[in-house]
């Protein structure tokens, strides 16, 4: 216990003396506001000890963009299942899961702020090539398939505010032409970008929490349901819906672009104190983010949990005739079958019951879901191809790629979708690529955050490692038991599909036992020269270290594409700075 206890202590600067604790101002440089010089060594800790909420404002706004990826149109509908399928029962796996997305996200900060370089700029340097050409084209696949849920999720909100007006394939096409109009916002600064995400939160916000108290669900069985780890007379179908929501919540591109979207605020590395204070109000801004992502998510489940859980098809189709203008009703036939939802079919049912301005209030809060998710994808698939393939496309470039392959299968699809619901469909399709995916996400990380040449005195002590280790091997195992599951359920038993698997299971057995290898080696649990013995020729580890200025602040060394930690987010540096610096405080 004394060693988590000493972890932690790691983000509380410890005193030296005759250290000066004055930081840059943040006007000029974007980093957190400015400490006067302190003499006495007993005031001097005080004082850095002493928590400040302007620097914990100057540090807002990475970790509220990361928990987007925790609210994409992906994760309400498997918000929604989960309410309709075990009611309030599966809502500890929901706090759980965002638990473990928060030890995760941490570590993913930590990279970024000690070594100045996000994952996919890391991987580029430790992985040999051939690993890294396979990484980067998972993490590509999982970018994709996240494009997919949120430009669906897009389509099917504007079906919904237009009563049908606007057709499926048209919102497809809208959703993937609107984000270059989005492109211009960071022509503002990347205060600016973050407050408009923050009003696209805002907005989920709101809207499921006017879902919320117009339903108003059972209070005391939401406790239950958050802290008792159980669930009552559950079966296999409550166990893969808590399956799904773990793989919903934890998204493979999202630790990529939690490490790179820390580098916004400037950090003079040459002074260990930045580092670890940075780290610290990282790691309290993720937090609360998260937080607020959970409690949108808890709103979602609860609604559908107390509105459909165990109700059939007939009792939503009765609601539905007494009340008149819901577009749909048909989507709920008379029939004695459990009621199956999803996004759109909720929001019907939501106009069923409580009238026409819940069903619009949904569709809102699908539209700010799936419009905010778009964007910090974009900036996902921005920094995994620069940082893994060194290349500096403009980000049009970069979208107008990524859209143009994620537009064929989902136009495609809505195109010959016999009906909307047919197209949220494909949100289970994706979640599990996304499950197949998170290995290639995990394991990098650990490895990083582990690496006593990376990390210095900041990697992650023992137990941490052994935990953070125990949380992926936890989420890898479920996430593939789901997918073979819905892969085997969905392509049935043909011999060609079971040969195509085994070779597929093979192939990626092997790769991820190479990750795991050398993330047991970056952890000292396995000697560095214990892959001398193995056959791994062009696979092996590379010897480097990544520099540490805060140990020798008085070496001048060369500015690189790493140092000054800034991302450019279509704007110089000089205007980054000056937005990011919050000249205001």
């Amino acid at each position: 216990m004394a060693s988590l206890n000493d972890e932690f202590a790691r983000l509380i600067p410890s005193p030296e003396p005759n250290e000066s604790t004055s930081i840059e101002s943040m006007s000029q440089r974007g980093t957190a506001s400015e400490i006067e010089d302190g003499t006495n060594q007993d005031k001097d800790l005080e004082e850095r000890l002493k928590f400040n909420w302007k620097k914990l404002w100057a540090f807002t706004g990475p970790g509220f963009l990361m928990s987007i990826a925790y609210l994409d149109p992906g994760n309400i509908e498997s918000d929604l299942q989960s309410g309709a399928v075990a009611q309030y029962k599966l809502l500890w796996v929901l706090l759980s899961a965002h638990f473990l997305g928060f030890v995760l996200q941490r570590l993913s900060a930590r990279l970024g702020v000690v070594s100045a370089r996000h994952m996919a700029e890391m991987a580029y340097e430790f992985y040999p090539t051939i690993p890294r050409v396979l990484l980067w084209l998972m993490i590509e696949i999982a970018i994709i398939g996240s494009d997919m849920q949120e430009v669906i999720g897009t389509a099917i909100a504007f079906y919904l505010l237009s009563n049908g007006a606007i057709p499926l394939f048209v919102g497809v096409l809208i959703t993937m032409t609107d984000t270059f109009t989005f492109l211009f916002l960071d022509t503002y600064g990347i205060r600016k970008l973050e407050m408009v995400f923050g009003i696209l939160i805002a907005i989920m916000g709101v809207t499921f929490g006017y879902e919320f108290f117009i339903v108003n669900p059972n209070k005391l069985s939401i406790v239950k349901g958050m802290f008792l780890p159980w669930c009552a007379d559950c079966g296999q179908k409550e166990f893969l819906q808590g399956v799904s929501i773990v793989g919903a919540v934890i998204m493979p591109h999202n630790l990529y672009l939690h490490s790179a979207l820390v580098k916004s605020r400037s950090i003079n590395r040459k002074h260990k104190k930045e580092v670890t204070e940075a780290n610290f109000y990282y790691f309290i801004e993720s937090g609360l983010a998260l937080l607020c992502s959970f409690f949108i998510n808890m709103f979602v489940v609860t609604v559908f949990a107390e509105g459909l859980f165990k109700k059939t098809n007939a009792d939503i189709r009765d609601s539905c005739d007494q009340r008149h203008g819901i577009p749909d009703p048909t989507v709920f036939p008379y029939n004695n079958n459990t009621v199956e939802v999803d996004i759109y079919r909720g929001g019907m049912f939501l106009g069923c019951e409580f009238g026409l301005i819940p069903l619009y209030v949904w569709g809102i809060g699908i539209m700010a879901a799936g419009q905010s998710s778009t964007m910090t994808g974009t900036y996902s698939g921005q920094f995994v191809m620069e940082g893994f393939l060194q290349i500096k496309w403009p980000r049009w470039k970069r979208v107008l790629i990524t859209r143009s392959i994620a537009l064929v299968p989902t136009l495609s699809l809505a195109l010959i979708a016999k009906g909307v619901e047919n197209l949220t469909g494909m949100n289970d399709l994706l979640n599990c690529v996304q499950m197949i995916q998170l290995p290639f996400a995990l394991l990098p990380i650990i490895t990083f955050t582990s690496h006593r040449d990376i990390m210095h005195e900041y990697k992650s002590s023992r137990p941490f490692q052994i935990f953070a280790i125990m949380i992926s091997i936890v989420v890898i195992s479920i996430n593939l038991y789901f997918s073979t599951d819905y892969i085997l359920s969905n392509l049935g038993g043909a011999w060609y599909v079971w040969v195509l698997m085994i070779i597929a299971c093979i192939l990626y057995v092997v790769f991820v036992s190479y990750l795991a290898l050398i993330c047991l080696q970056a952890t000292e649990i396995l000697p560095a020269t214990w892959t001398d013995k193995l056959p791994l020729i062009g696979l092996k580890n590379k010897e480097f270290r990544i520099d540490a200025p805060w140990k020798n602040p008085d070496i001048e060394t060369l500015p690189d594409r790493h140092h000054g930690s800034h991302i450019n987010y279509g704007t110089s540096t000089e205007s980054t700075s000056r937005s990011s610096g919050l000249d205001s405080l």
